[in-house]
């Protein structure tokens, strides 16, 4: 947009009262910009900005705008083009996250009949820009992202007195991605836990994959008649979990035994899921291809597991996770000290809690509780191992969610 030869009106803050009446004789286009703050109103997402250039004022000495215009209401959302510093006055730093703008040429005439109304730029679905015009991610997603992490990880053995004190260093690729009909993928790449210290050991996933589905069909009805008749759906909302590398180091005492799942592959039941797929309790079962690599064969795990994953805000700041799964080992060799058939039962429940960003990069608290019951190690009781564990996990690479909203204006 050009800068037009003839005056125009001020400009009007809408959150504010009116302002004083001009000079009898404005000079041309008198524009007196008032900084925007917290009341200033967002400029919508969508639609084209337009590049405005205006004479300079002592806020915005370089004359540069953005505007986003309303045709029907005769009105524009103007915002300097560059970020403010702490005094209200613009620096050198143009506005991140912004599309580009347009000039576009108008009238002088046709410029008279809008009013410039002092707003705040633009921001992208999960982002806010504050009132000097810098923008901040406030909507993260958890399940899109790279991480790297630490923890406090301490071990305790049942039938034992001493504490096995270990800390954890864990990182992975997290990846979803919706589908057609109502289909959920997800994906773990390089899911790996170190633990340093004593029984030094660890536990690591090259790839694993996931789908969830919603059927619009149920799989049967039941109607009950106890007062008024009621109908009541029930869905068969199936879907698949694969695995594939994973190995496993287990320490216990002055016993060891190293173990690779080659490939597993289950069948899986949501119990519930929320409408957007993302969060779920479900079940699971099917069978694994096991590698005994401290022994030199080969057995086959089926297994079943209940388990949940859950985002409990729209943000994406508060995340719940569990699981308790059962294995059982056939097709192995005899081996001295331990059972022919062996079992495994795991429980875990954990929580994760965004902290604080570092360039719009997520800092985040993990809480976690493991519990291990085997008998698969050779001269190892069979006995339940406990595990608390604490720490912090960076985010390098965290999206916000696909259902972010477009701004939220209690964010500051």
């Amino acid at each position: 947009m050009a800068e037009p030869e003839a005056p125009a009106e001020a400009p009007v803050d809408a959150t504010q009262a009116p302002t004083p009446e001009p000079p009898a004789t404005p000079e041309p286009w008198d524009f007196q910009m008032a900084v925007p703050d917290a009341s200033s109103p967002q400029q919508p997402f969508d639609g084209q900005a337009r590049c405005l250039t205006l004479p300079p004022t002592p806020a915005v000495p370089s004359g540069q705008w953005r505007a986003r215009c309303d045709e029907a209401k005769k009105e524009c959302l103007v915002s300097p083009a560059n970020e403010l510093d702490a005094e209200g006055h613009e620096n050198d730093q143009p506005l991140q996250r912004v599309d580009g703008c347009v000039s576009h040429l108008m009238p002088a005439q046709k410029a008279r009949e809008y009013r410039l109304v002092p707003a705040i730029a633009e921001a992208p679905p999960g982002w806010y820009r504050d009132e000097r015009g810098r923008v901040l991610q406030y909507n993260f997603d958890l399940h899109r992202r790279v991480y790297l992490g630490g923890a406090w990880a301490p071990r305790w053995l049942r039938g034992t007195d001493g504490v096995d004190e270990r800390v954890r260093v864990d990182f992975g690729v997290d990846l979803e991605w919706p589908g057609d009909s109502d289909r959920l993928h997800r994906m773990t790449l390089l899911d790996t836990e170190l633990y340093l210290g004593d029984a030094a050991s660890y536990e690591a996933t090259l790839l694993r994959y996931d789908f969830r589905s919603q059927h619009d069909a149920p799989l049967f009805r039941v109607t009950t008649f106890h007062g008024r008749p009621r109908r009541f759906d029930v869905y068969a909302n199936l879907g698949f979990w694969m695995e594939v590398l994973h190995g496993e180091q287990v320490r216990r005492e002055d016993a060891h035994a190293d173990f690779l799942s080659l490939a597993a592959t289950d069948l899986t039941l949501d119990l519930w899921h929320s409408s957007d797929l993302v969060s779920y309790v479900r079940v699971r079962a099917g069978p694994a291809v096991e590698r005994d690599r401290t022994n030199g064969f080969f057995t086959l795990v089926p297994a079943a597991a209940l388990e949940g994953d859950l985002t409990l805000d729209r943000d994406g700041f508060h995340h719940v996770r569990f699981g308790a799964e059962a294995q059982k080992v056939l097709l192995a060799q005899a081996v001295d000290g331990r059972p022919l058939r062996p079992e495994r039962l795991r429980l875990r429940a954990g929580y994760e809690v965004i902290l604080l960003a570092i360039n719009d990069q997520p800092v985040s608290l993990t809480l976690d509780g493991r519990g291990t019951w085997r008998d698969d190690v050779a001269n190892a009781p069979a006995s339940w191992e406990w595990s608390a564990q604490a720490g912090l996990r960076f985010s390098l690479w965290a999206p916000a969610r696909r259902s972010a909203p477009t701004s939220s204006p209690g964010k500051g």
